[in-house]
Order: C-alpha cells, then sequence, then structure tokens
C-alpha cells in the first residue's frame, strides 16, 4: 500500500486530537497538514492545544512544531491524498467548507454530522454497509470532481448498538427500543470542562435522540438511482442521557422481531459476524468485531472501552424479555465511534482505491 499525505481539519478540538494521536505511527497515512481556525492558525501545534490536549495518551512529539494552517483556505491542503475533517461550526458552515474541499479535488473523511443525509454521501460503519461507497460515482458528477468526495460516519452512539443489531436482521427485527448512556467525551468535555455532570445524570443531549432514530434507516438503506435511499424498517425509538463517564458510550436495547430467534442463534449471528475490515485485514480494524462478555455485569466502560484498541463493540446481559430479547452494548465513543471509526473507514476507502 503506497504511503498517503493526510490533512486533518480541526486538529485543535478533541477528535481532531485524537486523530493525530492516532496517525503518529499509521502504516500508510502520514499527517502532513493540521489545520484549524484563523485564531490558531500560524502556531505551532503545541502553542495551539497548549493547556487543552484532552485524550489520555502522550502529547506525539512528530505534531509539535507542525505549523497550524487555517482550515479556511482549502488551497492550503493543495498536494494532499485525502483530509479528516471533525470541526465545531455550525451545519451550514460545515457544509460550505467540506464541499470546498472535495471540489477542489481533495476527498474528505469526516466526522461531522452536517453531510450524514446528504443523499449522494456515504454514511458508512466500515463493517455493516460497505457497499454503499458505490455512490460516490454519482457525488462526483454532481461536484464534478474526478477525485474529490465526501464520506462520513455516523453519529458515535451508534456504534453501541447498530453493529450488535446488523447481524440480527436476518431474523426481521420490528422494532428496537434504545437508551444510551453517553460519555462526556461525546460533548468534547473532560470532567475538569464540566462540572456540572459530577454527581449528576443529565436526561437531554440536543438533537442525539433524532440521530440515534434515523441514522440507523440510511446504514440499513440502500444505493438507487444515483443517493441511497433509507430502509422504512425497523422503528426505532431512543433516549440518549449524559452520564459522569470520561469515555465509552452504552447503551441497553430492546429489540422485537419478526421471527423470534433463539439465544444460540443470536449469540453465533455475533460471534461470527464479520465485514470488510476484517477480510481485507485494515490496519485499524478489530480481529473479532463483536465480544459477547458473559460475566453478569459487563459490559463496563472502565473495563472495557479499550477492547482491541478500542475499536471493538462489546455485548453482554442478553435476556429474554416480553419485547423479545433484550441486551447491554458498549463501544468507545472516540476511538471507534469517533475518529477511529474515521480512519477505518479512510482504510477502507484506499483499499477500494477511492484516493485515486
Amino acid at each position: 500500500m503506497k504511503e498517503y499525505r493526510v490533512g486533518i481539519i480541526g486538529a485543535t478540538g478533541t477528535v481532531g486530537q485524537r486523530f493525530v494521536s492516532l496517525l503518529e505511527r499509521h502504516p500508510w497515512f502520514r499527517p502532513a497538514a493540521l489545520l484549524a481556525s484563523a485564531r490558531s492558525a500560524g502556531k505551532t501545534y503545541r502553542e495551539a492545544v497548549e493547556g487543552r490536549w484532552a485524550i489520555p495518551v502522550p502529547f506525539p512529539k512528530y505534531a509539535e512544531t507542525m505549523r497550524v494552517l487555517d482550515a479556511a483556505d482549502p488551497s492550503a491542503a493543495e498536494g494532499l491524498d485525502f483530509v479528516f475533517c471533525a470541526v465545531d461550526m455550525k451545519k451550514e458552515d460545515v457544509l460550505r467548507l467540506e464541499e470546498s474541499y472535495a471540489r477542489r479535488e481533495i476527498p474528505v473523511v469526516s466526522n461531522n454530522s452536517a453531510n450524514r443525509f446528504t443523499p449522494d454521501v456515504p454514511m458508512v460503519i466500515p463493517e455493516v454497509n460497505a457497499e454503499h461507497l458505490a455512490v460516490i460515482e454519482a457525488q462526483r458528477r454532481r461536484l464534478g470532481t474526478k477525485r474529490g468526495f465526501i464520506a462520513v460516519k455516523s453519529n458515535c452512539s451508534l456504534q453501541s448498538y447498530v453493529p450488535l443489531l446488523h447481524p440480527l436482521r436476518a431474523f426481521g427485527i420490528r422494532a428496537a427500543a434504545v437508551c444510551t448512556y453517553q460519555a462526556i467525551s461525546g460533548a468534547g468535555k473532560t470532567f475538569s470542562t464540566m462540572p456540572e455532570i459530577d454527581d449528576n445524570v443529565i436526561p437531554y443531549i440536543g438533537g442525539e435522540e433524532e440521530k440515534s432514530e434515523r441514522e440507523p434507516l440510511k446504514i440499513w438503506g440502500e444505493v438507487k438511482g444515483g443517493a441511497i435511499v433509507l430502509a422504512d424498517r425497523p422503528v426505532i425509538t431512543a433516549q440518549c442521557v449524559r452520564v459522569p463517564v470520561s469515555d465509552g458510550h452504552t447503551a441497553a436495547v430492546f429489540v422485537s422481531f419478526e421471527k423470534n430467534p433463539s439465544r444460540e442463534e443470536i449469540l453465533h449471528a455475533w460471534q461470527t459476524f464479520e465485514g470488510e475490515p476484517q477480510k481485507l485485514g485494515l490496519p485499524s480494524a478489530p480481529e473479532r468485531f463483536i465480544h459477547y462478555l458473559g460475566e453478569p455485569d459487563r459490559p463496563q466502560p472502565k473495563l472495557d472501552r479499550m477492547t482491541e484498541h478500542g475499536m471493538a463493540v462489546c455485548a453482554g446481559r442478553l435476556r429474554e424479555d416480553p419485547f423479545g430479547w433484550k441486551f447491554v452494548g458498549f463501544s468507545h465513543n472516540t476511538l471507534r465511534g469517533a475518529a477511529g471509526g474515521a480512519v477505518l473507514l479512510a482504510e477502507l476507502l484506499a483499499a477500494k482505491g477511492y484516493f485515486g
């Protein structure tokens, strides 16, 4: 595999910091440009994040003296093979920013939500719906590009339950009720910057329930006529709660089926499931995507967030229920759910030849 020159837009934010860290020793991707807002442009990366390094890993030495570039100027990314994008901006501003890069023939792998429901932009969990990358051809026709396009990953909390529901679709999922218990890093916070979470639970996260209910329907949709047509089922209802956990989103899931499976059938579906990343042996792919934990008190964020370097999805507490079946899911929200998931998506795009 060739070495790709990569840019990180929003490099000073929490997810951007994860990208900077994850790419330190990546075998395919070499960080060649760190981009952020005008107030950080011109500073060294060390200066730009001084006092704001928010993730529990050492500061990457390669980035210390790199000069931060102005993300508002796509010409700063000329010569890059693609960029990651993780910015904190209004939706309309993100739409303009990402499209401006794509139209300059710089592919964008986005962690942002702005383009998730653009019909010809694939929103991909690599193990679940890799076939949606085929819509990029139609997107390039719309944009008038040869190389440029936008691909996005889904909302971070979806990783805690959609990968667990996906292998069970063979039994005809009729409806699912989900309650997610989401870590503070999902809001870009730490305990020192979110004092209101101490000894507390906040039963509201703006826009999160709508994403949790709608995004799976795009993931399970199909490419048709140059767009992704949303699935019309199953019915999903969600509640989303912020909890005093540093990293890791937990989901309590209740699911009903057209053809109710046995416990053994569910466990077999999880244990044998693999996707394109596993088949292709992508560098960031977990060897086993889904891990079932048999202990009655698992999964737990403290114990299980780093399963397979934070890139696996964990399940536990599978039990029969009047609704059908219930279980608990878990994933690391800034690794599998954010930067790590975007890096895995970029690896899939590279392996499939989308970076040209």
